[in-house]
């Protein structure tokens, strides 16, 4: 195949993968342009030793993961301006040069498409891990909520569902490339396998004989002033949005006649802090007790090491309870690495908050319910929710603050993780946001209702309390690593037999 052809199958294969994210949600086109992308890399029939070069591989891993980026982040720029969204966009698809010059060296091995998923899940979870904390916005596995592999979540997490879809995309290429009936067998069979291991993992997700309780929970949508990151400086407003959105929710529960049990504010809900506050306090206590629940609140406040970005429990006899300080903090956004440095570069590091780490497992209780929270950035790792699990969360949270991005993909592209957590751990998900989307989610994943962006809503459920652990709660970070092992294990090996073929033949790569 010209390498003009193998670039295009690069670029349109980064493409049709960003279909799969939300808010276009097609699964299947995750799958095809992870093929596509691995066809540009493997050996055609018939092509002798005409192979794509260790160079022209690098050139298509980087083509395959800019186009996806450029299309899939452009919520990052949406009120800083494009620079920083393309930067990021660059800067990720660096690790496509590390997925495409191996990937033509270990598709020259027999059957060697097989390595390709194992190499796609190691570059992975390096780009999810360093620098800085990584980048897991942007896993393959996202773009599977909506189809069969996204059941897998429960076995072995979000890698064991990127695994499968790249394994789903490898069969589709062996069966096309290999030669032999055996081969193309070899190949149909990958294709098919994960597909239907998804379908039968459904049939164990979201089981009634797991539910330990049900709770009436709430979500409280208050809105914002305007659009822009400048809408913090409002904070006053955006706190009398939540307190007035709760007193609504307090009516409707009256109203009903039902008690609600658990009431969720969104991150950033009182960026006024009500404990140097006492103006603020008296808003969100006065809107508690009104309601009727404890409350979880989204706020600042400041410890010994600094500024923390925190979910506090407010009860309805006006004290504070449990509290997550948010642990895992978005670079560049809450938190500035090497400011000095990148200062020369543009004057909008300056924009990125200082806030400090927490060090708790996520667990808050609110009356007699243990929940996990996961504040924002926090649902794509996956450590945070897990932990919030084996600590004995019953229910998950996921509190955000989506209004910097305006209408932007962000928010749907956020709610797909809730999902899959919710499919991963087997916990029902309350997402709230403070412009949207909020969103009742069970623990199948699938979503009972929402909000729109940018309007004050309220939202109330009966949900399902889980306390049983699924295997990926328990061994997840294990798989995951058994998978990016192999992974090397791959690369490894087809970087020797290159060296060998080359040292026999008298000639090195390209």
């Amino acid at each position: 195949m010209p390498a003009f052809l193998r670039f295009l199958l690069a670029a349109l294969s980064g493409w049709l993968v960003y279909f799969s994210y939300e808010p276009h949600g097609h699964w299947a086109a995750g799958i095809a342009g992870t093929a596509m992308f691995f066809l540009s890399l493997v050996p055609w029939p018939g092509e002798g030793r005409e192979l794509p070069t260790a160079r022209l591989g690098a050139l298509l891993g980087f083509t395959h993961a800019l186009t996806c980026y450029l299309f899939l982040l452009p919520w990052i720029g949406e009120f800083v301006g494009a620079m920083p969204y393309i930067a990021l966009s660059v800067f990720l698809a660096l690790y496509g040069i590390l997925t495409g010059v191996l990937g033509v060296l270990a598709a020259r091995l027999p059957c060697g498409y097989l390595g390709l998923p194992l190499l796609l899940v190691a570059v992975e979870f390096l780009r999810s891990s360093f620098p800085f904390g990584g980048f897991a916005w942007v896993r393959l596995a996202w773009g599977q909520i909506n189809g069969p592999l996204a059941n897998l979540a429960a076995w072995g997490g979000p890698a064991l569902v990127t695994a499968a879809a790249a394994l789903t995309a490898a069969g589709a290429v062996g069966a096309l490339t290999t030669r032999g009936r055996g081969g193309r067998a070899a190949g149909v069979a990958c294709l098919l396998l994960p597909l239907a291991a998804g379908a039968a993992a459904g049939q164990g997700v979201n089981l009634d004989s797991r539910t330990a309780g049900t709770v009436r929970a709430a979500a409280v949508q208050g809105n914002v002033p305007r659009l822009g990151l400048d809408f913090n400086a409002q904070r006053r407003a955006v706190l009398d949005n939540h307190a007035a959105e709760t007193r609504r929710l307090a009516e409707d529960a009256r109203a009903d006649n039902r008690p609600l049990d658990l009431v969720f504010w969104p991150e950033n809900a009182s960026d006024v802090n009500p404990f140097t506050s006492a103006e603020a306090a008296s808003i969100i206590t006065s809107a508690v007790r009104e309601v009727g629940a404890p409350t979880l609140v989204g706020t600042i406040t400041r410890g010994e090491s600094g500024e923390h970005n925190t979910a506090v429990v407010f009860n309805p006899d006006g004290t504070a309870g449990d509290a997550h300080n948010k642990r895992f903090l978005q670079p560049f956004g809450e938190y500035m690495p090497m400011r000095d440095f990148f200062r020369h570069f543009s004057a909008m590091v300056d924009l990125a908050g200082n806030f400090k780490p927490g060090d708790d497992d996520g667990v808050v209780r609110m009356g007699g319910v243990r929940v996990g929270v996961a504040t924002c950035y926090e649902v794509a790792e996956d450590a945070a929710y897990r932990m919030a699990v084996k600590g004995g969360a019953q229910l998950l949270t996921t509190p955000t603050n989506n209004a910097t991005f305006g209408f932007a993909d962000m928010s749907y592209q956020q709610l797909a993780m809730s999902r899959m957590r919710a499919i991963e751990l087997d916990r029902a998900v309350v997402v709230v946001a403070t412009s949207g989307i909020s969103a009742m989610v069970h623990p199948d994943g699938t979503v009972s209702q929402h909000t729109g962006i940018f309007e004050a809503a309220h939202l109330v459920e009966d949900l399902p309390l889980r306390e049983t652990l699924t295997p990926a709660a328990r061994f997840g970070a294990a798989a995951e690593w058994a998978l990016v092992l192999a992974g090397i294990a791959v690369a490894l090996g087809a970087v020797v037999a290159t060296r060998r073929g080359y040292a026999a033949s008298g000639t090195r790569a390209r």
